[in-house]
């Protein structure tokens, strides 16, 4: 299932080339994708005791004196054309793109934050031996791109909580930035992989995305 699905997004790869690298020589903290896999650690997963409210969110955002909370701090970051901001933090109007299917959606209400490594993923990976402060701060991360997104409601439902064995993006020019964003943020958290999903990261490694960049980060205290 794996090798099937690298080898049906591959010859898109030439076409549709991915994250462009920004020098021949990468900083400490941007580095290939093969690079970057190398230093992910690989562990057999364990979902047992999971549940959504282990992870608070969504919590006073970056700026709690604004009265926007995580979500809505996505929304502007991340919106084409921006919405009105109303009291409380509303927003209208506005334009998005959801890079999980390319759609365009122009309604805040039906979007959804998603978070690229999802919360259970995440528990399964590492995060059920952190405290609920650190869970916290894991699901309402703004440090770093790519690890929360605003995408459609349908493109989420449609992922849930698989990782890269079993799911990327429909738009096929999205694919190696979805696999880079997945990496960089489990590296970012010290999250484990289990070996499909190691095994499924280095196919498109040793393929369409070995070109890809990865921004390393530490991840907060």
């Amino acid at each position: 299932m794996i090798k099937n699905l690298v080898r049906g997004l591959a010859p898109l790869a030439l076409i549709l080339s991915p994250v462009a690298v920004p020098s021949p020589a990468l900083s400490a903290n941007v580095v290939l994708f093969p690079d970057a896999l190398a230093d992910l650690t690989e562990a057999a997963e364990n979902p047992a005791g999971y549940q959504a409210s282990a992870f608070p969110h969504w919590n006073k955002g970056l700026d709690p004196a604004d009265g926007c909370d995580t979500r809505a701090e996505v929304l502007l970051e991340e919106a084409v054309d921006a919405p009105k901001t109303g009291p409380g933090c509303t927003l209208t109007g506005g334009r998005w793109t959801s890079y999980y299917d390319g759609q365009t959606v122009t309604d805040p209400a039906a979007l959804r934050v998603d978070h690229v490594v999802s919360l259970d993923e995440a528990w399964e990976s590492g995060a059920s031996g952190w405290t609920t402060a650190r869970r916290e701060k894991y699901a309402n991360d703004l440090g770093a791109p790519g690890t929360l997104t605003a995408v459609t409601a349908r493109s989420q439902r449609d992922k849930a909580g698989r990782d890269p064995a079993g799911w990327v993006p429909s738009s096929s020019a999205q694919y190696c930035r979805y696999v880079a964003e997945w990496l960089g943020t489990k590296l970012r958290w010290g999250l484990s992989a289990d070996k499909d999903e190691v095994e499924a990261l280095k196919l498109f490694a040793d393929g369409p995305c070995e070109e890809t960049v990865v921004v390393r980060s530490t991840a907060p205290r």
